[in-house]
């Protein structure tokens, strides 16, 4: 992928993704939006906790190290994005990326609800954008 699509993608898409995975993870999580650097740092979705949840909220940290995990998607899935359907296909792939979290976390030792994780950091890479 090129340094224009790279920047197609994260001045179009990547802010919506952004957006829909705040709404989701609710409170406590930050989500910052990393630029392409190269082809081997492709843009990346940054999601991470600044602390444990509050022993009140009736959630206890589930594994030993605070949430930390980075989003990358497949350069061949970006460029399909900016083809005929794309946004379509994008706007279903939004819809269902709850899920989709709802899935990355139980293969990878991720739990967002107590904002905690097995390992130091994680990434969930080269995603596609089926719905």
């Amino acid at each position: 992928m090129n340094r224009e699509q790279a920047h197609r993608f994260e001045t179009g898409f990547v802010p919506r993704i952004a957006e829909r995975v705040t709404r989701i993870v609710d409170h406590g999580v930050r989500v910052d939006i990393l630029p392409y650097e190269s082809p081997a740092v492709p843009t990346r979705l940054h999601v991470s906790a600044a602390h444990a949840p509050r022993e009140g909220d009736g959630h206890r940290q589930r594994y030993p190290y605070l949430l930390n995990v980075f989003l990358t998607w497949d350069d061949e899935e970006i460029e399909r994005l900016m083809s005929s359907g794309g946004e379509a296909r994008f706007l279903r792939y939004l819809d269902a990326i709850g899920a989709k979290l709802d899935a990355w976390q139980g293969a990878r030792e991720v739990d967002l609800a107590t904002r905690s994780q097995a390992d130091p950091s994680v990434l969930f890479g080269g995603l596609d954008f089926e719905a």
